[in-house]
């Protein structure tokens, strides 16, 4: 098991370090950039106001050299060691770029660097916890801090959703699969159908229409309906969801609650959807084992054989669709945080991404993927813990 576990740990080195590379990359390639929107809203910037701006967030340097700095934050300037100095006069940017002729009016070279770079807070490197700054989002505020204020949001309506779709979820597809083909399996099938074909973000605008508009339009024909908030986690002022209702005070208790209803009724029907329908499929295929029939030839409870006998080996598969949720407690529902104003860590990728804000973006695909990886290790250690039988040499 240890080796086992030292073989997967270099392997999820490599991975993570893979995605990194590939993201970057496709970053850097990719139109837009910080300053795409700056010239845009100001046209008569010169150039020595873009090679600043350009040097500030080191957009002049080569992408290899900016993806050593923000994976390991290498510092500025030539290496010296015992005194000697290498790689000196190794261009690694360009400073001035010709729009003319497509080069460069001057090269950085190393030992240029502490020059023409500003004395600004430079990274650290993600290896060390420093994502850098952001650009667009929050100018000047650190990667982490953005996401350190949005992850509480986050983990409370991921969290409730996952724990209310299993709660649900689980139950549902063990008594569709020992029912089969009864009432309650076939209503469960057409309920998780729906679920499944039915989009996040459409999903989220219909309870958004039923649950706040409408309401509103017939509140004088139905006086008793209530409105929910279509958005955000708290209110801003104090407001009414019924005229036979006290009014709700922004940021308490009742205020939070009714903030979460929808964006929570949206995942956890989205995810009992899914996890049902799997679990029913995984226990009609251990229902049909031999092992299974002999349990129940020896005159074992019913129950006792499902409990114990099935469900323990149905739950095989259904680990790893569970440890791939990890990921998600951090990155959040990103579509359904987008409908409903979430203040999440989705929402804040979403908002990055749309304002080419390239540090937080990249912050989030690379913690992301370091998460899924870990996930994916969890769940083979689960494996054993699940099924006794399995050994990893």
């Amino acid at each position: 098991m240890t080796g086992y576990l030292i073989r997967r740990v270099i392997q999820m080195v490599f991975v993570v370090l893979a995605v990194a590379v590939a993201t970057y990359f496709l970053f850097s390639i990719a139109p837009g950039g910080p300053l795409t929107g700056l010239r845009q809203s100001q046209q008569r910037l010169k150039d020595t106001d873009v090679a600043r701006i350009r040097a500030q967030y080191e957009l002049d340097l080569y992408w290899p050299v900016r993806f050593s700095r923000w994976l390991a934050g290498f510092p500025s300037g030539p290496i010296v060691i015992a005194g000697n100095t290498y790689f000196a006069e190794v261009p690694v940017g360009c400073y001035l770029p010709d729009a003319e002729t497509g080069g460069c009016k001057d090269y950085v070279y190393l030992e240029e660097m502490p020059k023409l770079h500003p004395p600004i807070k430079s990274s650290q490197g993600v290896l060390r916890g420093d994502f850098g700054l952001s650009s667009v989002v929050s100018i000047g505020r650190p990667a982490m801090d953005l996401f350190r204020s949005r992850i509480g949001p986050t983990l409370e309506l991921m969290v409730s959703a996952l724990l209310l779709s299993l709660l649900i979820g689980i139950p549902i597809g063990i008594f569709s699969a020992v029912r089969q083909y009864s009432k309650f399996d076939y209503l469960a099938t057409t309920i998780s159908f729906i679920g499944s074909a039915m989009p996040t973000f459409f999903f989220g605008l219909i309870m958004i229409l039923l649950f706040s508009i409408v309401p509103v339009l017939i509140s004088e024909q139905a006086p008793w309906l209530i409105r929910l908030p279509p958005g955000l986690r708290t209110a801003i002022r104090p407001y009414e969801i019924a005229s036979w209702l006290p009014t709700i005070q922004p940021k308490t208790p009742a205020d939070r609650f009714l903030h979460i209803l929808m964006p929570l009724f949206v995942l956890t029907f989205f995810n009992t959807a899914q996890w049902s329908r799997f679990v029913r499929s995984s226990m009609l295929e251990v229902l049909r084992q031999d092992y299974v029939r002999t349990a129940r030839a020896k005159g074992l409870v019913e129950r006792a054989v499902i409990v114990k006998h099935a469900l323990r080996n149905a739950l095989i598969p259904f680990v790893t669709i569970l440890v791939l949720q990890i990921p998600s407690l951090f990155a959040g529902a990103t579509i359904t945080e987008t409908v409903f104003a979430w203040p999440g860590i989705g929402s804040l990728y979403v908002d990055a991404l749309n304002r080419s804000d390239w540090p937080v973006a990249l912050a989030f695909i690379f913690i992301t993927a370091v998460l899924t990886v870990f996930a994916t290790l969890l769940g083979d250690i689960l494996y054993t813990v699940v099924d006794p039988r399995i050994r990893y040499s």
